[in-house]
């Protein structure tokens, strides 16, 4: 069980009416399930970042951060990028 804290939890899936949240702490990695309804309205939706408290395994307190929300997927949608692209090719590989 994850000991009691402030976290920051991502939204990993939705299953039925439960947010299922991924927390990293010391090197481990929790699943935390919180009902969708104790979420805040703009976070309610996949990789959304949230500080949660947690006490005796359950969320607590949960507040959304959009920036860092953003700031997550725009650096996935980079990397995305510069691995979508073609490298650039050789000399050599143009000459066979």
């Amino acid at each position: 069980m994850i000991p009691d804290g402030a976290y920051v939890a991502v939204v990993d899936r939705f299953e039925d009416n439960l947010a299922v949240l991924e927390v990293s702490a010391d090197d481990d990695l929790y699943e935390l399930v919180a009902d969708e309804e104790n979420l805040p309205k703009d976070g309610r939706h996949s990789d959304a970042v949230f500080h949660v408290t947690v006490r005796d395994g359950d969320v607590i307190a949960a507040t959304y951060d959009a920036e860092e929300t953003n700031e997550r997927q725009n650096r996935a949608k980079h990397r995305f990028d510069r691995l979508s692209k073609r490298p650039p090719q050789t000399e050599e590989e143009d000459d066979e």
